[in-house]
């Protein structure tokens, strides 16, 4: 590359061969230079004080201070750094906890050397890297939950105002016009797509949960 300063590095890991693997994958780069090792969270900010490196790459899975907590304090301290998690533990949960805390990009272990090495450059240059596994976690994790009662259609919706007033299941039939039987499937559908097992619990429910207007 060019003669500027190489990228500053430090690896963040419990586990000394997964530091050494790191070191010996950087060898070959010389727009890259590994500047220290920290194998837990407490000595990795303090590390990252005194060598005041350019990327961070963090595992997640330590004792003590794990990585998400220490990506918060390092980003605290060293607001300048780029972290990417670089971790063999994969959870959904992990991920955007791990976004949130300050890291840019989050890769699994079974990276290449080169894969890496890209990574390090697009974190240095501010831009985010993620796995596709990760990407996935993201964009779940970004989806709203569905609240209890969305998939109510307005049918069942009309049912279940009329439960709350205490109607029949032959007094909604009335007032609806409908069939009986058709009452009995609304109430039935309903009920379990609100998780009750009995008309009054589901009335209760919906009015926790604003489904019904006052």
């Amino acid at each position: 590359m060019s003669e500027t300063e190489p990228i500053r590095v430090i690896a963040v890991d419990d586990h000394e061969v997964v530091r050494g693997g790191i070191k010996y994958a950087l060898l070959d780069y010389d727009d890259i230079e590994l500047v220290g090792e920290a194998r837990d969270g407490e000595s990795a900010v303090r590390l990252c004080e005194q060598v005041r490196p350019d990327v961070v790459l963090m595992d997640l899975m330590m004792p003590g201070m794990d990585g998400v907590e220490t990506t918060k304090a390092m980003r605290e301290q060293c607001p300048q750094v780029q972290i990417l998690v670089l971790s063999s533990f994969y959870d959904e949960d992990l991920v955007p906890r791990a976004m949130q805390a300050g890291a840019i990009g989050y890769l699994l272990k079974g990276v290449s050397n080169q894969e890496l090495v890209e990574a390090i450059r697009t974190a240095h240059a501010g831009q985010p890297v993620l796995a596709k596994e990760a990407m996935a976690a993201l964009v779940q994790a970004a989806i709203p939950s569905p609240q209890l009662g969305d998939d109510l259609n307005e049918r069942e919706r009309e049912v279940l105002a009329l439960l709350a007033q205490g109607l029949s299941n032959k007094e909604i039939a009335e007032r609806l016009f409908l069939s009986l039987a058709t009452v009995k499937y609304h109430v039935r559908l309903l009920l379990s797509k609100l998780g009750a097992s009995s008309r009054a619990e589901a009335v209760a429910l919906a009015w926790q949960h604003n489904l019904l207007q006052e």
